[in-house]
């Protein structure tokens, strides 16, 4: 169904959606990829952080979606993939919410990319400097079932390769702190989900 499409993330997207992850560390975090595809390649430019709490409600994450595509639709971009980040640390599955979501997505968006948050590569990032993302990649194959692809670093691509560098001096700094997802936003509305001085 991918063929050989590689997926680039972009240094801030990646970033933003690890820290999402760190700032909600006893629960479970999900979010939306935003992107598109260009040249055999999904360009992954942004990520909409949306839950760290009750994932599995239908009616707010139909309100987010619809929220998402208005904002970013004009922009050119569309609804690429989702990431998830498991409540318990030593979870590396992916659970039927990742999957019912990715599903959904996947039927507007054949290429989508499910990601999947892994902690054990977090954690060994200080020591290992590592280049590649601490993020696992799953697509659907010819049989429309979700399936974790190699990571080798050949298909899930950051696109700066300082990425995990500029990660570690925001884990550092405590940047979570600052990022607000959809969830946040329903209980005060004048926390901005969209994030735009996150990085300013």
């Amino acid at each position: 169904m991918d063929g050989n499409c590689r997926y680039e993330i972009s240094q801030g997207t990646y970033v933003k959606l690890v820290l999402h992850s760190l700032k909600h560390g006893s629960s479970a975090v999900n979010g939306v990829l935003l992107g598109r595809l260009r040249d055999g390649a999904v360009e992954i430019s942004d990520a909409v952080p949306l839950f760290h709490s009750q994932l599995g409600l239908l009616a707010p994450l139909e309100l987010a979606l619809i929220q998402i595509e208005e904002c970013f639709g004009s922009k050119g971009l569309s609804i690429v993939g989702y990431y998830h980040a498991n409540e318990r640390y030593e979870d590396a599955n992916l659970n039927n919410i990742a999957i019912k979501i990715g599903d959904h997505i996947s039927r507007y968006f054949p290429h989508a990319a499910l990601l999947l948050l892994n902690n054990k590569k977090l954690e060994a990032l200080p020591k290992t400097k590592n280049r590649s993302p601490v993020l696992e990649l799953y697509i659907k194959d010819s049989s429309k079932r979700w399936r974790q692809v190699e990571s080798d670093g050949s298909r899930l691509v950051l696109k700066e390769p300082s990425a995990n560098i500029v990660l570690l001096d925001y884990i550092s700094s405590e940047k979570w702190h600052e990022v607000v997802d959809f969830d946040e936003h329903l209980d005060d509305v004048s926390k901005d989900w969209l994030n735009p001085n996150l990085f300013k």
